[in-house]
């Protein structure tokens, strides 16, 4: 055969196909074609219609419509997220099992004596997907304004009392953190779960309670309850009459809570690197950021490197507050 002759149609085909093979490996594992069609499956450790399940939900829709590929949300609820996180920790390291997670993640480090899993070690951060503020919303009962509701709690301590969704919680963890900074004295009241809190806090049961930014817009809408102050680093569109805590003379409570996705640790580079592409994009998309919005969520976005900075410095946070001031998760909740 002369080598100088141009190659036969047969030889070319050939040829393309070796070079399509070639790309094809190049390809994050859950991207190449023939294993497109095995799903990916985002654990939820919370019920559905949580809101980590509503940007789970958003989020898995995006990831879908850009793999090409089935996505399936999977709720594993209990024990404050640590069923569900437990079950990835321990799922094969491929792309095709992750998580979407809040930081009770990290704080459950400091409030659980073990864990089935390690919140750093045991994942790879892939993108942080949102934030979210919270808003202290107050009962008649407990004043018109923050500096009345401070001012009252100062005078009598434990007079004043607030709610939470259960110990432990984010906002259980806030209000702490609030009254070390306010310097005043709170009695905890934890529910089982945030509808029984919320109707606690309307029914004048108790006088306070840190809540999302979102709920507490529609909770105070015609209400009598009110939205006195947010944990914000500035003033917020949902809650505009609102003023920061900063503002109100309350410094060092500037919190968001995020909302992240992970996949189990020693993940392959080029995957984690193609799910936070396929991540970031599905956040800059018009239909996700709309539908995240609307739920009161800051869209977030970046470099999993940075999401995983922002988490070892929240369980830093976090879990300073838990051993000083002496809580744990694990008693039983006072019955209500």
């Amino acid at each position: 055969m002369d080598l100088a002759c141009p190659p036969t149609r047969l030889a070319r085909r050939r040829l393309l196909l070796a070079s399509a093979g070639a790309a094809t490996l190049s390809l994050p594992a859950f991207a190449q074609p023939g294993t497109g069609r095995q799903p990916i499956t985002v654990v939820v450790p919370f019920t559905p219609g949580a809101p980590p399940d509503i940007v789970a939900r958003v989020v898995s829709e995006g990831l879908q419509k850009r793999l090409g590929q089935p996505v399936v949300v999977d709720n594993r609820p209990g024990a404050s997220g640590n069923i569900g996180a437990g079950l990835v920790a321990r799922a094969a390291p491929d792309g095709h099992t992750l998580m979407v997670h809040t930081t009770t993640l990290v704080m459950n480090a400091g409030l659980y004596a073990s864990l089935p899993y390690d919140p750093l070690a045991s994942f790879a951060p892939v993108a942080m997907l949102t934030e979210v503020d919270y808003a202290l919303v107050l009962h008649p009962s407990g004043g018109a304004d923050l500096a009345e509701f401070v001012a009252r709690a100062k005078a009598r301590p434990e007079a004043l009392n607030y709610a939470s969704p259960g110990i432990g919680t984010p906002h259980h963890l806030l209000m702490e953190l609030f009254q070390r900074q306010a310097g005043l004295r709170l009695l905890h009241v934890p529910y089982r779960g945030t509808a029984g809190a919320v109707t606690g806090v309307t029914a004048g049961e108790v006088q306070a309670m840190f809540m999302p930014v979102s709920g507490a817009a529609e909770l105070t809408r015609g209400s009598v309850l009110r939205a006195v102050a947010v944990t914000a680093p500035a003033r917020l569109a949902l809650l505009p009459d609102s003023p920061t805590l900063a503002e109100g003379g309350v410094e060092g409570v500037t919190v968001r809570d995020w909302f992240g996705l992970l996949a189990p640790a020693r993940v392959a580079p080029t995957v984690l690197a193609g799910l936070n592409e396929a991540a970031n994009a599905v956040l800059a998309s018009p239909e996700a950021a709309q539908a995240l919005a609307s739920q009161g969520y800051n869209v977030a976005g970046g470099t999993a490197e940075a999401f995983g900075r922002r988490m070892a410095a929240d369980m830093e946070r976090w879990g300073s507050l838990v051993r000083e001031a002496g809580i744990t998760a694990e008693g039983p909740a006072p019955a209500r």
